[in-house]
């Protein structure tokens, strides 16, 4: 017989030791198929492509036929180790010091991914998986662009028939502790680029040129001045942050034509991506009135996410439950922090996120507690019991 993957931490080995540096496969979901195939999932791995991005491989992976449809999302890629020198152990060797396992991706987000598989294995092993449909969505594009990813698996799944009735992303949502927060919603992203036209000219000679840096405060302060709410009941204050600023001049003694300064906002359900491009283009037409002799427009850039809140009911209910039966700890019900690809699934289902603990996530030593990931498995074990009993 073979042995299912009941192990959180051989499965995290087996997936950190692959090298799957954004948005290259690396072997991770090769790894992770011989994982799922055993247990009776019947695994499709699409590549999706668009002009200007690179092409990127997904998982879709499919258990039952019939029942309600319970979906696991997560992403497989993940970030440059960076200088391999700051690390105490390499990191795709998913070394073991002191408990902890070290690797990129041990948090972020592979961790979730070897804890779902293995508690997924612990049912099927008690025959406690009989009923209902499990399905697996794995991108390698979330740490990337995120355009090759998610949101096409979601289209590809929906184009073969699948309905999901709710979906939890394994993202690393814990601050401090294992049971701390569970994410029942996340603001909206919207990026954009903001380009000041002007003359270019001998810096000796500023009379002869129009200088486009003159004007960048006046438009940096046009869109940040004023808040853009106060915040929700449910959300933060939506925030306007400037991300880099251009002219690509080299030279020392030349005035550029044109300057360009790039932002993201993350907002909340005030807006919407419409509502919010509509008022920024507003506020940076009434700073052009006060540019004589500039242009000033801005470039708004893929993809755009609004802000999504998931309300109570089974869902939330399983998940909570789970964790404080699983950990003693009730968990906050939060829409803090940056983006996922939750939001892309919202579209689809109702979602939620819940995984380990994000402290060391994107950084150099990037590691997990042997510990959190049994635990991790466990909620995850009775969550899915939790939530297939709640839509029996």
């Amino acid at each position: 017989m073979t042995r299912l993957p009941t192990d959180p931490a051989a499965n995290l080995s087996a997936l950190i030791r692959c090298v799957s540096v954004t948005p290259a496969e690396g072997g991770a979901l090769t790894a992770l198929q011989a994982m799922l195939e055993p247990m009776g999932f019947s695994v499709e791995r699409p590549v999706f492509r668009q002009e200007g991005t690179p092409d990127v491989e997904n998982m879709l992976a499919v258990r039952g036929t019939r029942g309600p449809h319970l979906a696991f999302n997560g992403h497989t890629d993940v970030v440059p180790p960076g200088d391999e020198g700051d690390w105490r152990h390499p990191p795709f060797s998913a070394a073991v010091e002191d408990g902890e396992m070290f690797g990129r991706g041990a948090v972020d987000m592979k961790g979730g991914i070897a804890c779902f598989v293995a508690a997924l294995a612990r049912l099927v092993e008690k025959g406690a998986l009989e009923e209902g449909r499990v399905s697996l969505l794995i991108t390698g594009d979330e740490e990337g662009v995120a355009i090759n990813g998610t949101v096409k698996l979601l289209a590809h799944a929906a184009e073969r028939g699948h309905r999901f009735d709710a979906c939890l992303v394994g993202e690393p949502t814990n601050p401090d502790a294992l049971g701390d927060i569970i994410k029942i919603g996340r603001r909206g992203s919207l990026s954009g680029l903001v380009t000041i036209t002007g003359a270019q000219g001998h810096v000796a000679y500023p009379h002869r040129a129009r200088n486009p840096m003159r004007v960048l405060p006046a438009v940096m302060e046009a869109l940040q001045g004023v808040p853009l709410d106060e915040g929700t009941a449910d959300f933060q204050p939506s925030n306007l942050e400037w991300t880099s600023v251009d002219t690509g001049n080299r030279a020392a003694n030349v005035i550029a034509a044109r300057v360009s300064a790039a932002f993201n906002v993350r907002f909340n359900d005030v807006w919407t991506g419409e509502t919010l491009r509509a008022e920024i283009e507003r506020r940076l037409a009434a700073s052009v009135a006060q540019a004589d002799g500039f242009t000033v427009g801005v470039e708004w850039k893929e993809p755009v996410a609004d802000a999504f809140l998931t309300a109570e009911g089974p869902l939330t209910r399983a998940l909570a439950g789970a964790v404080e039966e699983e950990t003693g700890r009730r968990p906050e019900l939060s829409t803090s922090g940056g983006t996922s690809d939750a939001r892309f699934v919202k579209d689809f289902c109702p979602v939620v996120e819940f995984g380990l603990v994000g402290r060391t996530m994107h950084m150099a030593n990037e590691r997990v507690a042997l510990s959190d990931l049994e635990s991790l498995t466990r909620v995850y074990e009775t969550f899915i019991a939790r939530w297939f009993a709640a839509n029996a």
